[in-house]
C-alpha cells in the first residue's frame, strides 16, 4: 500500500522521487486485502509484488520508511538515508470476519496515506 501510495502521490504532486518497497520477511504477493482497500482509493497495486531488500537499490537511497513490527530492528541502516519507523500494525495478522478483515486494512491503509502526504509536502 506504501508503495502505491508513493508511486501515485509522486506522480499527482510532481515529485522527482523513485519509489521502492521491501520487507526483510516478503510473503511472495500482495495480499488480496491491500489490493481491495488500494482500489477503493482508485490506486492498483494488483501488480505489485513483494519484494526482498535484495531487490532495492539500498545504497541510492535518500529515505527508508519502515512500517510495522520488527521492521525498525529487521531493516540495514542505510548510510546517508533519513530513516524513520511508522510503528504501524500488520493489517495482514488482523483476526475476524473478512469484513472485519478488510476495515483493518482500510485503517492502516488511510494512516499510511495520512502519512506519505506529509512526508511528500515536506520534501
Amino acid at each position: 500500500m506504501a508503495e502505491g501510495f508513493g508511486k501515485y502521490y509522486s506522480e499527482k504532486l510532481g515529485k522527482d522521487v523513485e519509489v521502492y518497497s521491501a520487507g526483510s520477511n516478503p510473503s511472495g504477493y500482495v495480499h488480496p486485502l491491500a489490493i481491495k482497500a488500494m482500489e477503493e482509493k482508485g490506486i492498483d497495486i494488483s501488480k505489485n509484488k513483494s519484494k526482498s531488500l535484495d531487490d532495492i537499490p539500498l545504497n541510492e537511497l535518500d529515505y527508508v520508511i519502515t512500517l510495522c513490527g520488527d521492521a525498525a530492528e529487521n531493516c540495514p541502516v542505510v548510510p546517508g538515508a533519513n530513516t524513520q519507523h511508522w510503528g504501524l500494525p500488520d493489517p495482514a495478522r488482523a483476526e475476524g470476519t473478512e469484513n472485519e478483515k478488510l476495515e483493518k486494512f482500510r485503517k492502516i491503509r488511510d494512516e499510511i496515506e495520512k502519512r506519505i502526504l506529509e512526508l511528500f509536502k515536506s520534501l
